[in-house]
């Protein structure tokens, strides 16, 4: 998943939430589609459906740190368009088209849409995502892989050099409980190892069983109704995107990660909680505190937020306004795409069109 709240938060992040900056971005569809396909999963850890273990970090504060939790809600309120994952588009002359916020993953919760998200999905003329190449994980990987310098280490370089003994050591457990050999990742870029890690066993293994997430879901299902799906980015522009960013800035994500362990869980677990409640404002607010303290003003976010983030919202929204101007469109994008002064929702408004949010 991606998020933009302003710039205003980046000058208040430790360096524990480059990493968590980094896990909101990345349930992004590019590490989604790729996971499954890249990262051969054993049929051990295919065939142990791993129980999800996380616990909501949100609930355990509202009890042990009432204050600090006021705190995480007041900063969530201040988010535009934090409420919310469904909203109504409307222009005149024409039907309404609908925005639904998706989450990158096969978390059964998620994967059911609520009765009228499905209603609006089923009597669309055409689909939108994020991209369309996710209707055939093969094709679209074997095209990315036409660019291995951009996925991989091609002097040499093996992510066993750039790591201490000790996280070496995490890295290695970590990949082992997901089935997946340290080999298999060695000479793989530090994003991508950092986004198999942060995801939980239980989402590994039903991956490795064939479970769509959700926005390969909705493109699947349109087609099989002999719907137009059509994607607004190329997986090939995600990842020039993240290749763009300095190894320097994936690493320390990447060592974060591995430092966090089983609390990953938790982060995953309590994102979840809030797609479905359609709390998104509140994520960022939550992730901060994870790792609350220090700050870090390297310029490493504002580069970050601006090329992840603020750039792709851009592109999405002029993309998919020609589109929505036909009317009776069901769009579908990472739900942290949506809030904020940069985010899609605002961006489409400027456009000329109404966004009402749909409880």
């Amino acid at each position: 998943m991606t998020i933009s709240i302003g710039h205003r938060s980046l000058h208040i992040a430790s360096l524990g939430n480059l990493l968590l900056w980094l896990i909101a971005a990345f349930h992004m569809l590019l590490a989604a589609t790729l996971i499954a396909v890249l990262f051969s999963v054993s049929p051990a850890a295919a065939a142990d459906d791993a129980s999800c273990t996380g616990h909501n970090i949100l609930t355990d504060l509202k009890q042990s740190d009432p204050a600090r939790y006021a705190e995480v809600v007041k900063e969530a309120d201040a988010v535009p368009n934090g409420k919310g994952i469904f909203w109504k588009i409307e222009k005149p002359g024409v039907k309404p088209s609908w925005l639904l916020g998706s989450m990158h993953v096969t978390d059964p919760r998620v994967l059911t849409l609520p009765p009228r998200t499905q209603a609006a999905h089923d009597a669309a003329d055409a689909i939108v995502i994020e991209s369309d190449e996710i209707l055939d994980e093969k094709k679209a990987s074997a095209a990315l892989l036409m660019k291995p310098e951009l996925m991989m280490f091609t002097d040499g370089t093996t992510i066993e050099k750039l790591l201490s003994h000790d996280d070496y050591v995490r890295l290695e457990d970590g990949l082992k409980q997901r089935g997946i050999p340290l080999a298999a990742v060695s000479r793989m870029r530090p994003w991508m190892i950092s986004s198999v890690v942060a995801l939980p066993s239980c989402e590994m293994a039903r991956k490795a069983k064939g479970v769509q997430f959700l926005d390969q879901k909705i493109a699947a299902d349109a087609v099989a109704e002999g719907k137009q799906v059509k994607g607004l980015e190329t997986l090939a522009e995600q990842l020039q995107a993240m290749a763009e960013l300095p190894t320097e800035f994936h690493m320390k994500s990447l060592i974060e990660t591995l430092a966090l362990g089983s609390k990953m869980n938790d982060v995953v677990e309590t994102m979840t909680d809030l797609y479905l409640s359609g709390d998104i404002g509140m994520t960022i607010p939550m992730l901060k505190t994870v790792s609350p303290d220090g700050e870090d003003e390297d310029g490493d976010y504002a580069a970050f937020e601006q090329r992840i983030i603020l750039d792709r919202n851009k592109v999405m929204a002029e993309r998919a306004a020609p589109i929505l101007a036909n009317g009776n469109v069901f769009m579908a994008v990472g739900a942290l795409h949506l809030p904020g002064e940069g985010g899609v929702i605002e961006l489409l408004r400027k456009q000329g069109f109404t966004l009402t949010a749909v409880n």
